[in-house]
């Protein structure tokens, strides 16, 4: 459709040029400099009005939250999301485990300390969204409850989750966490002394075996955009 408007459009400047001058050279020549500088213009167009903030519809904040075996490339995918999400230029928040636990360091790993600590979480982020602040958080979060306990506590909650084998995320441990655990060093180890139980509801199940994560980002891109970033 759009190729054919073009055409029929440039016909017709071709046309309209002819008649009033009667040089066909002349009026192909109107007619290619009038279709390459539309596209231009159309592009510079589209490019300033993307800059434009006024008259566009209030994005609802929601809340990105990744959840998956230690190792299962969460934090990698969520970085990826989070600066693709920086040119919708929306009031938006990176929330991280690692970077939460050196805040607080006297965080436990048992269940309770866990679910305790999701709670915190929890809270900061409604507070963030109050303040219309959306977030990109990435926890192992390995119990149900947990998850439960976010999705009830913060609006437009999405889960997704990094579905990866535990054989793949030990050959990603250049940290030696999974061999500590194995040998009994670590404790309350999600997926090895400890249990990961997956998420029987997830809005975004991503499979780091078959997808890259470009291209898991991408997809997670396509699902904002068709039920959070309308415009």
């Amino acid at each position: 459709k759009g190729f054919s408007w073009r055409f029929f459009a440039t016909a017709t400047t071709i046309v309209i040029v002819f008649i009033f001058f009667r040089r066909l050279d002349l009026a192909i020549a109107a007619g290619l400099l009038e279709t390459v500088s539309k596209v231009l213009l159309y592009y510079v167009h589209e490019k300033l009005w993307q800059r434009i903030r006024w008259g566009k519809k209030k994005i609802e904040p929601f809340n990105l939250w990744f959840t998956g075996l230690p190792l299962s490339g969460k934090s990698t995918i969520a970085d990826l999301v989070f600066e693709k999400l920086q040119k919708y230029q929306i009031p938006l928040e990176r929330i991280d485990s690692k970077d939460i636990r050196d805040l607080i360091p006297d965080i436990g790993y048992t269940r309770e300390d866990r679910n305790h600590h999701m709670h915190r979480i929890g809270h900061l982020i409604k507070t963030l969204q109050k303040n219309s602040i959306s977030t990109v958080a990435s926890f192992v979060s390995p119990y149900k409850e947990s998850r439960r306990a976010i999705r009830e506590m913060v609006k437009n909650n999405v889960v997704v989750y990094i579905k990866t084998d535990i054989e793949t995320c030990q050959k990603r441990d250049y940290k030696g966490v999974y061999a500590k655990a194995i040998s009994g060093e670590l404790k309350n180890f999600s997926g090895i002394n400890d249990v990961y139980e997956e998420p029987s509801h997830a809005e975004i199940v991503i499979d780091t075996d078959i997808l890259s994560a470009e291209e898991a980002a991408d997809i997670i891109i396509r699902y904002l955009k068709k039920h959070y970033l309308k415009q």
